[in-house]
């Protein structure tokens, strides 16, 4: 069976978990990172030595890195529907799961943790504000492309929609100022029609 350390709650862990179960892989979820800790003893450094989360273990596979663990198993599981097999539409998926990682993860960060996960008294505003700005021009990006068609991967449902949806849920979900981008609201109203994101994605955000 399919192994996934991680803490449920963690935006990374929910790329995972959500795939899995768009895929209808059974799977064993490990608490790790975070309160659990875990990710600094030896036998998980030895699968993981970032002692990051996540980290599956499938047959004698182990990967770490959450947007490879996705695509892993949407190349593995997911030949008839995740994972394209042209290598154009692919690249349109890859292109924004790497997007979401490398541009818009640093100043949501700084948004959700000083609106969200930090103490009130250890909230830093102007951080926020920051990202706040940073996130509404970056997701303006997404919404001029789902104003073309339903998902970043194309015209169905895919991999590509799988790092943002983790994002969009916490984006929609907290109170902020957020600008009206009204083709991203209507592409994650789409996302809360799937169980598996709503079971996996629309969890507690503490």
């Amino acid at each position: 069976m399919l192994k996934i350390w991680g803490r449920a709650n963690s935006t990374n862990v929910k790329k995972v978990l959500w795939c899995a179960a768009e895929l209808e892989l059974p799977f064993e979820r490990l608490d790790a990172g975070g309160a659990y800790g875990v990710v600094n003893e030896p036998a998980y450094r030895a699968m993981n030595p970032n002692g990051l989360i996540p980290c599956i273990q499938d047959d004698d596979l182990v990967l770490w890195e959450s947007n490879a663990i996705v695509r892993y198993l949407c190349a593995r599981y997911g030949r008839d529907s995740l994972h394209d097999e042209d290598p154009a539409v692919r690249a349109g998926a890859d292109k924004w799961m790497d997007w979401t990682t490398s541009s818009l993860a640093s100043p949501f960060r700084d948004l959700f943790w000083n609106t969200v996960r930090l103490p009130v008294e250890q909230r830093d505003d102007k951080a926020a504000e920051k990202g706040l700005a940073a996130c509404g021009a970056l997701l303006g990006m997404a919404d001029r492309t789902l104003a073309e068609r339903p998902f970043l991967s194309g015209p169905e449902w895919g991999m590509g929609d799988i790092p943002l949806g983790c994002f969009a849920y916490a984006w929609f979900e907290m109170d902020i100022a957020r600008p009206d981008l009204p083709h991203l609201a209507a592409w994650y109203t789409r996302l809360q029609s799937r169980p598996a994101y709503r079971q996996h994605v629309m969890t507690a955000l503490t």
